[in-house]
């Protein structure tokens, strides 16, 4: 038995299992959505479906789909639904829960059906956008977007906003709420300064233009692991239980955010399902939550990869079952980058309460997250991550962070690699061989053939081009991180860990 709108009847909910009443196929679509990934469906559209639910938000989701990748045969024959097996640990506790998820409408490829995508702006109905395109996809594309469709995703949200004010004849009650989620800062500024560039280079009128400004595109910050597709067994397993197939079913881990930036009371009350769940936030700043989840998340990721996998730890969870560890990353966060990002508008215990849902998200038995994916691009994401932290730590303490210390030691140990055929670079441990998926990778691989531990660290830390600051002026830190660094060359990632 398939799910789908028909055979919801023949599905009962179970103990964990929250099936879906038949009469949300009726509501209106209120959700123009450009994306059909998982973590679309595993966040925004997971809001949208609970708030139906409970009778808050009552609107569906269209989903544009752009590109020719993936076949979307599955959301016609299940009717838009899809099974979300949540899955985490919330106050040291498991938490596992199956939904079926029914706020999608329907899904148009726009490639072949363009013209259905902007008759989704005669809807009066139609408040709000939602995209998530990679962070390539708000980049300025000069185009004609009356092209059948446009080629970028500001050409296609510019040609529908673009319709919407010819058929509503400019009325500025019928602007959207339009809700970018990549992974970009301010990114509904940016996507709002595009499309007002995109205007001007199609010269449209100045009434569109001063009608764009009624549209509210606000910046946003997502937060939320989506694996998406179940491994074969684990989803062979999953229907079985469920008594079900369900080709579209996605995992994600139980922690979820949303935080919106704005202001306007309109928004609010546009984005009805918010009361629906605390993960969504509607706020005029979110600078404390890109803050908190830069920092002590991704941050933490970067102090800890290199460490855990020279440690010889595969995954995240296979590290956090490890005592020592689970207490360096403890030590790290609540010690050393808690301390370092509080300021007036986030304090000592907001930072810590974060830390402590990290940890518990660090420690899903659900989620194979590996440390080698993590260390992709690793000096820029220890630039851009964690040197603000470690200055800061400086200015406030004037002493070194070991656990700092220790982590930038294993990065530069981790990055010691060496061109391989294939023009690529790879570094070893414990007798395997990996990828250093770096753009400074070929600076490395020359920095540590021509220099002892010592002399390396000096090098590296005093390079300004690198990190736009002289790292090695910080008192004592490139003599700990020397120090941290010989003994993990003689394997003792471990016993450091421990002590």
């Amino acid at each position: 038995m398939i799910l789908s709108k028909n055979n919801l009847e023949k599905i009962g909910a179970g103990p964990q299992t929250q099936t879906t009443d038949p009469a949300l196929f009726a509501l209106p679509e209120k959700v123009l959505q450009f994306g059909t990934g998982v973590l679309l469906r595993g966040l925004p559209d997971y809001f949208i479906d609970k708030a139906n639910k409970q009778g808050l938000f009552n609107g569906r989701v269209v989903i544009v789909k752009s590109t020719s990748a993936g076949d979307s045969k599955s959301f016609d024959t299940q009717d838009g639904l899809y099974t979300q097996c949540i899955r985490g640990v919330e106050n040291g506790q498991k938490k596992e829960e199956n939904i079926i998820n029914a706020s999608v409408s329907r899904i148009i490829n726009a490639g072949d059906a363009w013209q259905d995508v902007l008759a989704c702006a005669d809807d009066p109905a139609m408040q709000v956008v939602i995209s998530n395109t990679t962070e390539v996809g708000i980049t300025l594309v000069e185009e004609d977007i009356h092209r059948n469709p446009p080629a970028s995703f500001p050409g296609k949200l510019l040609a529908f906003l673009y319709r919407r004010y010819q058929t509503f004849g400019g009325d500025k009650s019928k602007g959207m709420v339009i809700l970018p989620t990549e992974l970009i800062i301010d990114n509904g500024k940016k996507l709002k300064a595009i499309l007002q560039e995109l205007a001007r280079f199609n010269g449209l009128e100045q009434p569109f233009m001063e009608w764009l400004e009624s549209n509210y595109f606000c910046s946003t910050l997502v937060d939320r692991i989506v694996p998406g597709k179940l491994a074969p067994a684990q989803h062979e397993q999953m229907q079985q239980e469920l008594g079900y197939t369900d080709e579209l079913m996605i995992m994600s881990e139980s922690y979820s955010l949303w935080a919106i930036e704005a202001a306007e009371k309109q928004v609010s009350e546009i984005l009805s399902f918010a009361p629906a769940d605390e993960g969504v936030v509607i706020q005029p700043d979110i600078d404390v939550f890109r803050e908190l989840k830069l920092r002590l998340l991704n941050g933490t990721h970067t102090f800890s990869c290199g460490l855990a996998y020279l440690a010889g730890f595969r995954t995240v969870k296979e590290a956090m079952d490890n005592g020592d560890f689970t207490h360096f990353i403890e030590s790290l966060m609540l010690q050393e980058i808690a301390p370092s990002i509080t300021n007036g508008s986030l304090s000592q215990s907001d930072a810590e309460d974060f830390a402590r849902k990290v940890l518990d998200r660090f420690r899903n038995p659900h989620i194979e997250h590996l440390w080698l994916s993590i260390t992709m691009q690793y000096t820029s994401k220890m630039k851009m991550r964690n040197l603000p932290v470690l200055k800061k730590y400086y200015e406030r303490k004037n002493e070194v962070p070991a656990h700092m210390a220790l982590g930038f030691a294993a990065y530069l140990l981790f990055m010691k690699c060496e061109r391989g055929d294939d023009g690529k670079f790879y570094g070893s441990t414990h007798g395997n061989t990996y990828l250093v998926n770096d753009d400074s990778a070929e600076y490395f691989s020359q920095a540590w053939k021509e220099a002892d531990a010592a002399t390396l660290v000096q090098k590296v830390l005093s390079n300004t081009a690198l990190w736009d600051y002289n790292v090695s002026i910080l008192p004592g830190f490139a003599d700990a991180v020397v120090a941290n660094l010989q003994q993990l060359q003689q394997g003792q990632a471990r016993a450091l860990i421990a002590r």
